[in-house]
């Protein structure tokens, strides 16, 4: 890769990791419910009229909207808002990897091999030492949530996969778009519609901004480099970028909210990121008719749809 191409990966993954404060700061303004919902909101308006309907079929395109939209973002949101620092929350999320490949090997027949094994095994060992660091200092409420939202960021990766968009930016505007009904639903049902509107009524720009980087510069920024790069360039070669997020989110975590990195959480680290990056720099998995299948699903970035442009 050219040195602008990876300065350009590497400001991609830096704005990744750094949305975790920027999500952190938002839930002081926003209920955790109506500020997802916010955001696939602004993601997808005015974009859904002007994009063009997806290429793909609808059953899809909803699948993954709520699997991504209300199960990975609804439940991190809240599980934040319960607690979960943002530092470990960008960390934990990358466990998404390991989800993908059993749910791949189940939906798909995509089998891994030993080196991939091994590397999910690692990882799951990183998450285990998290798990007991977080439930010795934190909300282990919060800590559980996060990996659940990591098994629904799984689920959309394999639906994501068996859709196969052609045009993935109209597909990313249109899963935006299925969300934020049920996410405003759910808002009105578990926070109330007094929270809510008082929310919305004391927006200024502070909030404002929060809305517009979560959704513009994460997203559409975020989704538009990424998906360059990935056609610039082989996935495998742009993929280990996004091992650099939870270096990101961790490092911003510390410096703008002053969050402390216990021994363990460094230990979970190293384990977590080290166990990702075999699962996803191994040979690509076979499935069951032992069909060549392209790159598989490589350790995947925080945000949601630029996930989308690493198949």
């Amino acid at each position: 890769m050219r040195p602008s191409h990876i300065a350009l990966a590497v400001l991609v993954t830096a704005i990744w990791g750094v949305n975790f404060v920027v999500i952190e700061v938002g839930l002081d303004h926003f209920p955790p419910l109506l500020f997802s919902a916010l955001r696939f909101l602004v993601a997808a308006l005015p974009a859904v009229f002007f994009v063009g309907r997806p290429r793909v079929a609808w059953k899809l395109v909803v699948g993954v909207g709520l699997a991504l939209g209300v199960m990975k973002f609804g439940l991190l949101f809240v599980g934040m808002n319960q607690g979960m620092p943002a530092g470990l929350s960008s960390l934990v999320l990358q466990i998404q990897a390991v989800f993908t490949a059993l749910f791949a090997f189940v939906a798909l027949g995509e089998r891994p091999g030993r080196i991939r094994l091994a590397g999910m095994v690692v990882a799951l060992a990183g998450i285990g030492v998290a798990a007991a660091d977080e439930g010795a200092s934190g909300p282990l409420l919060g800590f559980t949530l996060v990996v659940v939202a990591a098994v629904g960021w799984g689920v959309s990766n394999v639906l994501t996969r068996k859709a196969a968009p052609s045009a993935p930016f109209t597909f990313m505007v249109w899963t935006s778009a299925v969300p934020v009904l049920p996410l405003l639903a759910l808002s009105l049902t578990f926070e109330g519609w007094d929270r809510d509107t008082q929310a919305l009524a004391s927006l200024d720009w502070t909030g404002a901004g929060i809305i517009a980087f979560v959704a513009w510069v994460t997203t559409l920024f975020g989704f538009g480099a990424w998906s360059f790069l990935l056609r610039s360039h082989p996935a495998s070669s742009v993929a280990p970028f996004t091992l650099l997020v939870p270096v990101f989110g961790m490092s911003s975590a510390a410096l703008f909210l002053g969050e402390s990195v216990s021994p363990l959480r460094w230990c979970a680290a190293a384990l977590l990121v080290g166990g990702v990056a075999l699962a996803s720099l191994a040979p690509a998995p076979r499935n069951r008719a032992v069909q060549r299948v392209d790159t598989p699903a490589p350790v995947l970035p925080v945000e949601d749809y630029e996930a989308h442009a690493s198949r």
